[in-house]
């Protein structure tokens, strides 16, 4: 059962909350506005705010009774903050190992710290590992992201902030591409993400869109939702073969 909005995965698990900006993506993070709203509402575990990177060893243990899933790992931080110790990251591996019947998406900026952190540790199968490319100077993650022995490799171009030329995809096993959202969202051009559908199809990769966000094909502002997830007049949500 889906208990979340993003449509590339059906559940979050956050064993950590808090992060710090890292690069240009992180400018009007979404994790940031969504713990603002969190800690007005009175949830004990974002009262320590966004900039404040906390582990949540009550957590650990909460995919066990959920049915066989894909989950999105830390949706409201980055499991490879440098605040995050690798023991604690051991620990979420451990959960994951143990519960064999989801699949588990990390997505990080961080890459560097990634391909650190798996140098002396084997990545779980039911594992995969991604980072996020939202302009040409994020490129340089994909070769830490591919230096990784993992059984699926993918991309996240949001929010995609400018044509990303020619990449490299062959250790790439999926890619998602989506606009920004909010007031002050920046915008993406068609041409940009048609570059990326052309090289990800063209290697016979699964293409995700996600969303316009707050900016249209056509370059018009309005409600996200207006804007809508059409590609050249059809929706293309690719997912992976499950591994």
């Amino acid at each position: 059962m889906r208990t979340t909005k993003i449509e590339w995965t059906e559940k979050t698990w956050n064993p950590i909350t808090g992060c710090t900006k890292y690069s240009a993506g992180c400018a009007h993070c979404y994790a940031a506005t969504m713990t603002r709203r969190l800690m007005a509402m009175g949830l004990d575990k974002y009262m320590d705010g966004f900039e404040k990177v906390v582990v949540h060893e009550e957590n650990l243990k909460e995919p066990f009774g959920w049915s066989p899933s894909n989950i999105f790992v830390c949706s409201m931080s980055d499991i490879f903050h440098k605040d995050v110790p690798f023991e604690f990251v051991d620990k979420i591996m451990d959960t994951i190992i143990k519960t064999p019947q989801h699949r588990y998406q990390i997505l990080t900026k961080r890459a560097e710290r990634m391909e650190e952190y798996f140098s002396t540790r084997k990545v779980p199968k039911n594992a995969w590992l991604g980072v996020t490319i939202e302009n040409k100077n994020a490129k340089q993650r994909i070769r830490h992201l591919s230096n990784i022995d993992c059984g699926l490799h993918f991309l996240s171009c949001e929010p995609l902030l400018e044509d990303l030329g020619s990449l490299d995809l062959s250790n790439i096993q999926w890619v998602i591409v989506g606009g920004e959202s909010g007031v002050s969202a920046r915008p993406m051009k068609e041409s940009w993400v048609l570059n990326i559908k052309e090289q990800v199809l063209g290697s016979k990769i699964p293409f995700f869109f996600k969303q316009w966000g707050t900016w249209g094909a056509d370059g018009i502002k309005r409600n996200k939702h207006e804007n809508g997830k059409q590609l050249e007049g059809r929706v293309i949500q690719q997912m992976p073969v499950y591994r």
